[in-house]
């Protein structure tokens, strides 16, 4: 089995050609920080945390520190997180002042009997001492939100050696939306999913969509009729986006590495490892490969 990163960094209306490069630039980046670790020994969990939070960490992505604000000029945040072994998982929604969401997320995963923690709540459980002073330096950092294109949720997945799956999504949510609103990123079965015994898959677009279709999920059951990742990623996304009439994205890997991108908007960055070979895109049909090796 040969170890696969994939990350995706938002499906979206993108028009600037500008954008695209540096939306480009930060999921290959975001790829090669969870391939570096998984090809060091660490678990795919490693893997996708790592990468999700070098999104949240770069104010390009809708996402931590880039994340829009709400009708009240707040940052509201959600994540998710899922092991494909045993099927643990770690949600958080309506989050404040956190700079890693998904950190938060495995916390909650590996720290508590609960799935899901929500406002108040999850931010108490984050509150260490070094997760104050991470939060200081966050809040000094940040700059104006009011320029953000309209981009989605970003995510990773990865398989290891052995077959282990794991996935991660977070997101800063939409522009405007209303004081506490939940996303799907932090619903396991639509923004989220991973099973050993299919596969991983981690999900953006219309929030609210996604979640009435439970799409991550819906994604898997295809798979397991026989359908292959690719074909099984763009079919649920088809339906999806002709029944409920909004668009969405995701990336899926199969229990075998097999890789499937689809998207209905009109541009998703994304990349992917593989033996050494870094994959990516952002326009539909675009698939380029950096053969040279990215890791010695």
């Amino acid at each position: 089995m040969e170890p696969v990163v994939l990350v995706h960094g938002g499906a979206g209306k993108i028009s600037d050609d500008e954008v695209a490069k540096k939306l480009l630039e930060g999921v290959k980046k975001a790829a090669k920080e969870g391939y570096e670790i998984l090809s060091n020994g660490g678990t795919v969990v490693d893997a996708v945390e790592a990468s999700v939070k070098y999104l949240e960490d770069d104010e390009n992505f809708n996402a931590g520190k880039g994340s829009v604000l709400n009708l009240e000029g707040e940052v509201e945040m959600d994540a998710s997180i899922m092991v494909g072994a045993d099927l643990s998982a770690g949600a958080v929604t309506v989050v404040k002042d956190v700079k890693n969401p998904i950190s938060l997320a495995r916390m909650v995963m590996e720290k508590t009997s609960h799935v899901l923690l929500a406002g108040e709540g999850a931010k108490k459980f984050a509150l260490t001492e070094k997760a104050k002073k991470d939060l200081k330096e966050y809040l000094a950092n940040q700059k104006d939100k009011g320029q953000n294109h309209e981009l989605g949720t970003v995510g990773a997945i990865a398989i290891d050696s052995n077959g282990r799956l794991a996935a991660a999504t977070s997101t800063g949510g939409r522009q405007g939306k209303l004081q506490g609103r939940s996303s799907d990123t932090c619903i396991i079965g639509s923004g989220t999913y991973a099973d050993d015994n299919i596969g991983a898959v981690s999900t953006t677009g219309h929030g609210e969509t996604i979640a009435k279709f439970c799409l991550a999920h819906a994604i898997l059951k295809k798979m397991e009729t026989g359908t292959n990742a690719d074909d099984s990623t763009k079919q649920c996304i088809e339906t999806m986006t002709k029944r409920l009439n909004n668009t969405a994205g995701a990336i899926t890997l199969s229990n075998k590495g097999d890789v499937g991108i689809g998207f209905s908007t009109n541009r998703m960055s994304w990349c992917y490892l593989k033996r050494n070979e870094l994959h990516y895109g952002i326009d539909r049909d675009e698939h380029q490969v950096e053969i040279k090796k990215v890791f010695k």
